[in-house]
């Protein structure tokens, strides 16, 4: 099996929030060991500036979704065609609106609805 068919994570948007993740975990460290709240208190904001950078990239096109893809899209350096319609079972997509919409989730009949055909988990 090729290691490229399940590459989370190599993307720009990954590596980029990655990097910025990474020098907030240090000032972080930083601010611990000298006893710095300025620093910790800066580190912390670094570490959420990554997340919301890298969702930024990821809904642009620069973050791709789990799973196989063709082998066109293997590289870094290639936008997801499919960003702006949403990723299936993505959280970044659906805290932004898209993917799957809610009525899409709501059967259109309520009362064929009853507690007995109502599934617990995906398991039943």
């Amino acid at each position: 099996m090729s290691a490229h068919l399940y590459d989370e994570g190599h993307t720009a948007a990954g590596w980029t929030g990655f990097g910025i993740a990474t020098g907030g975990s240090g000032l972080v460290g930083l601010g611990v060991c000298t006893a710095s709240l300025a620093a910790v208190v800066g580190g912390l904001a670094a570490v959420a500036l990554g997340v919301l950078v890298t969702w930024g990239l990821h809904l642009s096109g620069w973050g791709k979704p789990p799973g196989v893809r063709p082998r066109e899209q293997w590289g870094m350096r290639v936008r997801d065609p499919l960003a702006r319609e949403g990723h299936a079972g993505c959280v970044a997509c659906r805290l932004a609106g898209r993917g799957r919409r809610r009525a899409d989730l709501v059967p259109t009949s309520s009362a064929s609805l009853s507690a007995e055909s109502i599934p617990l988990s995906p398991f039943e």
